[in-house]
């Protein structure tokens, strides 16, 4: 993020503590001080780890969910430009791929390898990295998800 929204945010943020307008009034010792102490435990939250906690999106996804709303963002693969994982073949089924494929590792690569591609490819498909995100993407991301751990598990085993 750039500096000036963070030195925008924490302009914002001191100025909620100072405010007499608050969540829960000042005027109230202790229990005055709570919704502020919040809201900086968020700053520093966001500025240690560049995101917000996961509870504000689900927070978020439970307060603001449009059932029956089409306007989240949707993967487009029907031009067929998409991975290989989610071409399809002519006959409607996704084109199978093997277990080195889908963790990007050779043929001969030792355990030692596989797991550490198990290990980022996991992480870049967990679904909790794509909770905040449409049902879509998340929908995907279980997929590929499932897809990661079958083929460590295929390729693990393979090892043993």
């Amino acid at each position: 993020m750039n500096i000036f929204w963070i030195i925008l945010i924490v302009i914002l943020v001191l100025l909620y503590i100072l405010s007499p307008i608050d969540g829960i009034p000042d005027v109230i010792p202790l229990l005055g001080w709570l919704d502020d102490t919040f809201v900086v435990g968020l700053l520093a939250y966001y500025l240690r780890y560049k995101r917000l906690p996961k509870f504000l999106y689900r927070l978020g996804r439970l307060f603001f969910q449009n059932k029956g709303s089409d306007s989240g963002p949707r993967a487009d693969t029907s031009s067929g430009q998409g991975n290989a994982d989610t071409r399809q073949t002519g006959n409607g089924q996704a084109a199978s791929r093997s277990p080195h494929e889908i963790l990007g590792v050779p043929p001969d690569a030792s355990l030692e390898e596989i797991q550490a591609a198990y290990r980022s490819a996991a992480q870049q498909y967990h679904p909790d990295k794509v909770a905040h995100l449409g049902v879509e993407f998340q929908e995907l991301a279980q997929k590929k998800f499932v897809e990661i751990q079958e083929a460590f598990n295929i390729l693990t085993q393979k090892h043993s």
